[in-house]
């Protein structure tokens, strides 16, 4: 049987952790918590974990380095701490554990987000990017950023049936050597 390289292919479910770094947030209030872990659903993933931190690097990166080392966990998406306040380390707490900075996930979403809060889409931090074989997407702590965040790029990238590519389809080979 020929290969036909137009063909879609099937929903692949993605198990996929949420966390949420806040100083002030509680699990009763976490509403962009809740959003992406709706989102996730909806989309037909599973929400593999979640949890809420406070904004401490080394707490973040304990909660994302046990995800990224488990195999069952395909992405992870944060929210908050991605801002430009002396509390704001996401992205510092990230940076080091990636193996590979997905570039492009950042600079798309303050794009997208220009159009929505202007030029202070400038304090955004967010990142992307790739550790041990597991995407990890760092998002803006509001409900706004992490509606875009999902609706406009996540939604899409992390669906195998969305074309010409997606980073679906790089996961089996993203521990490649």
């Amino acid at each position: 049987m020929a290969h036909d390289d137009h063909a879609t292919p099937a929903f692949r479910p993605l198990n996929i952790a949420v966390l949420t770094v806040s100083d002030t947030r509680t699990a009763e209030n976490d509403k962009s918590g809740d959003l992406l872990a709706a989102r996730i659903a909806a989309a037909g993933h599973r929400v593999a974990a979640r949890a809420l931190e406070k904004d401490d690097r080394y707490r973040i990166r304990a909660v994302i380095s046990a995800w990224i080392a488990d195999p069952a966990v395909d992405a992870v998406i944060t929210t908050g701490g991605t801002g430009l306040t002396g509390r704001d380390g996401t992205p510092e707490a990230v940076a080091p554990l990636l193996d590979k900075e997905v570039q492009g996930f950042g600079e798309l979403f303050r794009t997208f987000s220009l159009e929505d809060i202007g030029t202070s889409t400038l304090q955004s931090r967010a990142l992307g990017g790739v550790a041990n074989g597991t995407f990890v997407f760092c998002l803006p702590g509001s409900t706004g950023a992490c509606a875009t965040g999902w609706d406009r790029i996540l939604l899409q990238q992390l669906d195998a049936r969305t074309r010409p590519c997606n980073f679906v389809e790089l996961i089996p080979r993203l521990l490649e050597k």
